[in-house]
């Protein structure tokens, strides 16, 4: 890729100059998940990450306000281990719909 089409990631609401922000978009836990796809709810330069991410068919973490597993976006993500009786409200995570132009080219699964 040439500079130009990575000219969206400045804009980005992850970008920090620091980094620190990297661990919560990689990220097992559902707190530090749902707070990465608020902060791309929100973010300028969601479509074209999302867009990226799926091009490159990235192998994990929040990319364009979804999960993504194995180069496919996760229809829902759920904590380790075994699931309580009862969900917290704190265990679902934030819905951020997939762009109409690229829900078909995005593999959607269930984990």
């Amino acid at each position: 890729m040439d500079d130009d089409n990575l000219s969206w990631q400045v804009h980005g609401r992850c970008n920090d100059g620091s980094g620190d922000l990297a661990a919560v978009f990689f990220s097992e836990r559902l707190d530090d998940i749902a707070r990465a796809k608020r902060l791309c709810a929100t973010c300028p330069a969601m479509i074209p990450c999302l867009e990226g991410a799926l091009e490159r068919r990235e192998p994990w973490g929040v990319w364009g306000g979804q999960v993504f597993l194995n180069g496919r976006i996760l229809a829902n993500k759920r904590g380790r281990g075994r699931p309580p009786q009862r969900p917290r409200p704190g265990d679902r995570l934030p819905e951020i719909p997939i762009p109409q132009h690229l829900r078909v080219v995005a593999e959607v699964c269930t984990a």
